[in-house]
């Protein structure tokens, strides 16, 4: 077993090349702790069931597809309740917390976070901290029973208020320590998740009992190693409305163009998806495939083309894509919000006048454009039903990995199994659409529009972007 320094991450090997990428656990820091029977094993809702509890030595594999003759690959822990417990219920105080953006799920998870610590643990003392990491710090927390969340997945947002920064490391942990809690459940993105493995380290530090447990949250689904992130599928499925719309306002004008700006700040998975379950789109636009205006095989013959053969067309675009020309073009600041994320520009009101401006002037063909921004609409809605379902088996993974005593781990879906992920695997790099891949191509053949890139210039994947449409543009002319 080999520890991979500051996350604390273990690393055992086995036979055949198996690896599992362990969580941290109390008794990592903290020996001889007592144990206690799991109170599952006298809950009637698990009378019936045959097996209560997951084997300790239960993994879920990284890797589904394998050689014969390869090695069995990279392993997480699996998720679930365990024999013993390292807490009694009448001791845990647990907190929640929400950072970051909003996303359709929020109050899903709050709730069964709450509702598994009652209804399955019979915890009594869990408490809300009121927006965001500085909550903590900051403002008033709030007590939370299963009557108090019992509707409000049916509600946008998140009852607990969120913010972005404002991450006071030794404050969180001196009120972590000072109220008593001993079990922090931390819902949010890639930026929440790094700041969750500081507050756990620090904890670790000064000695403290006190499991911290992360929920990933991001609607753009680029958090790597899980399947997909809660609030995904709701947004794609919204996304469809917004789409349909652009299609009925541009088949029922003469070059009619509907444009709609998705989420997507650096990948393109909601515009992809939506755009293959839609039919409806013309082009889609992402910022893992960069494009070019002018030119042949640039956006604007395609679009021409498309107008010629149909008579109007649909345009998704994902609000990073193309953000190399509009910088050139509106010599825009390099800006960053509380998180550290760029700031970005509209890039669909710059595409959609771009647009514009060719046709009135290059082409002399007169077109009706329609530009649709439904990103705030789709971050603020409730969650649909599969996310519901997704929502109450990540909440209750995170309640069952608490109880038994792991630390310093974010639960996530790996290959349909849900699994005990060390924090540094989803924050060390960001998941994103890959343009050499089938997904893509499904979709290029799906909406027949062009790739932009010549095969030769994709395989270049290390020139940035810029360079890569430079390169593809002279190809072009050749």
């Amino acid at each position: 077993m080999e520890d991979s320094g500051d996350s604390h991450m273990k690393i055992i090997n086995g036979e055949a090349g198996y690896v599992l990428e362990d969580v941290p656990h109390l008794t990592d820091y903290i020996p001889d702790l007592t144990t206690y029977p799991n109170p599952l094993q006298v809950n009637p809702a698990y009378s019936t069931v045959k097996q209560y509890f997951v084997d300790m030595d239960d993994t879920v594999s990284q890797k589904v597809v394998v050689h014969k003759d390869g090695p069995r690959g990279l392993h997480f822990r699996r998720a679930g309740p365990r024999q013993n417990v390292y807490f009694r219920p009448d001791d845990v105080h647990a907190c929640i917390v929400t950072c970051g953006g909003l996303c359709p799920g929020l109050n899903t998870v709050i709730r069964e976070i709450v509702c598994g610590l009652y209804h399955m643990y019979g915890v009594r003392n869990v408490l809300g901290i009121d927006g965001g990491y500085r909550g903590f710090y900051s403002k008033n927390t709030i007590p939370l029973t299963p009557k108090f969340v019992n509707d409000i997945h049916k509600r946008g947002g998140t009852i607990l208020g969120t913010s972005r920064g404002g991450h006071d490391t030794s404050k969180i942990v001196d009120s972590i320590q000072d109220r008593g809690i001993n079990q922090v459940y931390i819902i949010g993105g890639d930026g929440t998740q790094k700041g969750a493995a500081v507050i756990y380290e620090e904890i670790r530090r000064r000695g403290l009992k006190v499991a911290v447990a992360g929920i990933p949250k991001t609607i753009d689904n680029d958090i790597p190693v899980i399947d997909r992130s809660f609030g995904f599928d709701t947004a794609v499925e919204e996304a469809q409305r917004a789409i349909n719309a652009a299609h009925v306002e541009a088949e029922s004008t003469e070059n009619g163009i509907g444009v709609v700006k998705l989420m997507g700040r650096y990948c393109g998975f909601i515009s992809m998806y939506a755009t293959l379950a839609s039919r409806d789109v013309d082009c889609c636009l992402i910022p893992e495939s960069p494009f070019y205006l002018e030119g042949k095989g640039g956006l604007f013959e395609f679009i021409k083309r498309r107008l010629k053969e149909n008579g109007h067309m649909v345009i998704v675009i994902a609000e990073g894509a193309g953000q190399d020309l509009v910088s050139e073009s509106l010599q825009s600041l390099d800006q960053q919000d509380a998180s550290g994320n760029r700031l970005l520009q509209d890039v669909g009101l710059w595409i959609s006048q771009r647009i514009k401006a060719h046709f009135a002037k290059e082409n002399k063909m007169n077109i009706t454009l329609k530009y649709i921004d439904p990103t705030y609409m789709i971050r603020a809605i409730p969650s649909n039903a599969s996310d519901n379902v997704f929502c109450t088996l990540l909440a209750h993974s995170a309640v069952h990995g608490a109880m038994a005593g792991f630390t310093g781990f974010t639960v996530g879906s790996v290959n349909g199994r849900h699994s005990y992920i060390p924090f540094n695997r989803i924050t060390e790099k960001q998941n994103k659409v890959v343009i050499t891949d089938r997904m893509w191509a499904r979709l290029l053949s799906s909406t027949d529009q062009p790739s932009f890139l010549r095969p030769k210039v994709v395989n270049k994947q290390e020139k940035p972007s810029i360079q890569l449409l430079n390169d593809n543009l002279k190809d072009t002319k050749q």
